[in-house]
Parts: structure tokens; sequence; C-alpha cells
């Protein structure tokens, strides 16, 4: 029987498809590093006390991507390269969503419209994060290899999600309600389409590698189908809400270093 579990132990069990599994992410979180390293820079004058949670959520984001190398060095792997079809990163800003490289690349100072953009994107995209990461802290918390690394992940991703609430709590409170909307509905519609087609392709992939049969392919792709219908139905809606979170301040310290988890 196909379960989440299952579906993950098989990659985590082939050198090859664990690679690519720890490649994906490692260059995921890069990517995402690197963003949050420039937004900070750019961070506009007038919100300058926002620029060290930035620096923090790029830092953890730069750690995590340590973190997925370190594993595949456990194992005596080397990274390979991410196929273009499953660059999450890349697809959403194909889409226009977020901030774009070239304008990060930029040494000019971000907008407060740019700000709320940036911590709109995140929401949606911190969302999906925490709640992939949780699924994996289900399953393989105890794991004698992953275990570490799973908890610390999830533990920083949820505190990325409970940073981007608190702000564009404040932004709303601040007469930004109406645009922090928009940009999140915006940002949720196109993240599940780009999810779905993603998901597709990482699994594509893998079902070369693992030389999956075609009815268990196909069984797969449906699922991630059905996924993606009940998210464009009511599903997104998840993304787009604000509450004020448990974890006040969450970015308000430094990173925790990854040798908590070596």
């Amino acid at each position: 029987m196909l379960s989440a579990k299952s579906l993950f132990q098989e990659i985590l069990d082939n050198d090859e498809s664990f690679r690519l599994f720890c490649s994906i992410a490692a260059d995921g979180e890069s990517q995402g590093g690197w963003e949050n390293g420039r937004i900070a820079a750019l961070v506009p004058p007038g919100l300058r006390e926002l620029a060290p949670k930035v620096a923090r959520h790029g830092a953890d984001e730069d750690k995590h991507g340590r973190i997925f190398n370190a594993l595949l060095k456990q194992r005596g792997l080397q990274p390979v390269a991410v196929p273009y079809d499953t660059d999450y990163t890349l697809l959403l800003e194909r889409r226009g969503i977020g901030l774009a490289h070239d304008r990060l690349s930029r040494d000019e100072p971000l907008t407060e419209r740019d700000v709320i953009v940036y911590l709109a994107h995140s929401r949606v995209t911190e969302q999906r994060a925490s709640e992939q990461m949780r699924l994996l802290l289900k399953h393989f918390a105890g794991h004698p290899v992953l275990g570490r690394a799973v908890k610390m992940i999830s533990r920083d991703e949820d505190n990325h999600l409970a940073y981007c609430h608190e702000e564009l709590l404040l932004f709303a409170r601040a007469g930004h309600g109406r645009t922090i909307q928009s940009v999140l509905r915006e940002c949720a519609q196109a993240e599940i389409r780009v999810y779905r087609d993603v998901s597709l392709a990482v699994m594509s992939h893998m079902g070369e590698v693992l030389r999956w049969p075609r009815a268990k392919a196909a069984v797969l792709a449906a699922g991630i189908h059905a996924v993606y219908a009940g998210e464009r139905l009511v599903g997104w809606r998840r993304m787009v809400s604000l509450e004020q979170p448990a974890r006040r301040n969450a970015l308000g310290g430094p990173a925790v270093p990854e040798s908590e988890y070596a």
C-alpha cells in the first residue's frame, strides 16, 4: 500500500533517489538564503528594524541547505544538478510571484510594497514548508540519520511562518490590509499550481531512478492532481488567513547553528 512514509522510505533507501531529493532541497534552501540576505540589505530606511529578522530568515535557509548537503556527505554522495522542472523557487519567480532576482541584484532600496510582497510570498511558501516538514517529522523524527535534521528544520519553518503572520498583521493594522489580502491570494493561487507541477516533475524523475511501474506512477500522479483539485477549490484559503501566532518575535534572536544538528 502506498503511503507518504513508504514512499519517502523508498527514496531514502536508494542512493540515487536520495541524492536527487537532497540536491533539490539544498538548492531551494540556498536560493531562499540568498533572497532573504539581499532583502535584508535592501530594506528601506523606515523599516530597518525588520532587517535583522529577514537576515535571520536567510541564515536559517542557508543552514538548511548545508544540512541537506551534510546528509549527502554522510553517505559519500555528491549533489547533482537540479532539473529545471523541479526548481520550485525559479518557477514561482517565472510566474511573477515574490521579488524577482534581477530586482534584488540591484543596490536599490526596496519600497514598502516590496516588503509586503516579500512577506506575503513568504507566508504562502512557508505554510507549504511547515506542512511538509511536519509530515517528515511525523514519520522520521526518530530516524537515526534524518531525525535531528528534520526536527531542526521543522522548528525553523514553524518560526518563519509565525514571523510572517506577525509582521503582516502589523502592516494590516497600519492600513495595508487590502493590499496584503490581494497579494496573498495571487501568491496562493500561483503556488498551488507550481507545487502541483513540481510534485509531478519530482515524482517523474524519482520514478525513472527507482524504475517504478507505470501503474504506480499513474497512482502517484493521480494523487497529486487530487491534492491540487482540493487546494484549488478550498485548500488555498489556509494560505491567506492571518492570525496572531503563539510564537511571538520568532526570529528575534540569532540563528541556531547547524552544529546542534550534527
